[in-house]
């Protein structure tokens, strides 16, 4: 199958790769001149055959937003656009109106596998309807991990790979995905602060390497913050500092518009935020108060941080 690839970065490009070798042309556009085949839109649209599958895999918001107006203007009835980036479910809505009144399809999905899906593969869930879905399914079955088989050696059905519904269900399946990711890399980083400051434990990095093989709590993520302590044992090589994407507010705000409750999910996003402070006012007017009503101990700030402030 052809299929034109705007964005050609970590997962893009990696995506690529894995079409090219399951003997799929891609057809690859990116700002980057090194890593491109066609030097623009128009081009990338001219050397597709109708009717054509355009991936899009650049940032979420005014990038994605931007890129399927111009390709709106380029393609014909008939084709498709995918849109494979972190976008809002509630842009997807708008683009595959803003398509349909011309005829070209939409796809939103959900891509799940980071910088490891080249070799491992990608999970998918798709938003849209099924003719669509139909035209980019060989994509979809190149990208997606080999299935599963059972004891008889049959494959199993699902693994991978989800139709979730119609427009805005990928982007909506994929921001829960993340936001429940939050949850379980929180958890994981409270178990590792516990273990790394009870002298009792002498072994933090194998404590946690042991956790891998028969507990209920093994995962992917487990194996990657393995992994993080090979490579640093101490973890002295980077700052507590995380950002987050956008989908873990997405999925806390969704929560409260459905009255989902949702404590573990909405404490590990504002986490995130906490790692960003240096100096949390929030537990600056605690220690005040605390002084104000019990006397208790404040500890003041050095001089030399008064006198020169970081």
């Amino acid at each position: 199958m052809q299929l034109g690839l705007i964005g050609l970065g970590k997962m893009g490009g990696n995506m690529a790769e894995r079409l090219r070798r399951a003997g799929h042309e891609v057809i690859g556009y990116d700002h980057h001149a090194d890593k491109r085949d066609v030097d623009s839109l128009p081009a990338l649209v001219k050397a597709l055959e109708a009717p054509r599958v355009v991936w899009v895999m650049v940032p979420a918001g005014e990038p994605t937003r931007a890129t399927v107006r111009e390709l709106r203007e380029l393609l014909d009835a008939g084709d498709v656009v995918v849109d494979g980036g972190n976008s809002k479910f509630t842009d997807d809505q708008v683009h595959a109106q803003m398509l349909g009144e011309k005829g070209i399809g939409y796809l939103d999905v959900g891509v799940s596998g980071g910088v490891w899906g080249l070799e491992n593969g990608y999970a998918l869930m798709v938003g849209g309807a099924k003719e669509d879905v139909a035209k980019v399914q060989p994509v979809f079955d190149a990208l997606k991990p080999p299935a599963p088989v059972d004891e008889s050696g049959q494959a199993l059905p699902g693994a991978g790979f989800v139709h979730a519904g119609p427009v805005g269900a990928g982007h909506f399946s994929k921001m829960v995905h993340n936001g429940i990711e939050y949850a379980m890399m929180q958890a994981y980083g409270e178990g590792y602060e516990l273990l790394d400051a009870v002298p009792l434990i002498e072994d933090v990095p194998g404590v946690i390497a042991s956790w891998t093989q028969g507990t209920v709590i093994r995962s992917w993520l487990l194996d990657l913050l393995v992994r993080a302590l090979q490579e640093d044992p101490e973890l002295e090589q980077i700052s507590g500092w995380a950002d987050d994407s956008g989908e873990g507010r997405w999925t806390v705000e969704q929560a409260i518009e459905h009255a989902v409750p949702m404590p573990a999910i909405a404490a590990s996003l504002f986490a995130r935020f906490v790692s960003r402070q240096e100096d949390s006012p929030t537990m600056k007017a605690v220690a005040a108060l605390r002084n104000q009503f019990g006397g208790h101990a404040v500890r003041a700030v050095q001089a030399a941080e008064v006198e020169h402030p970081a």
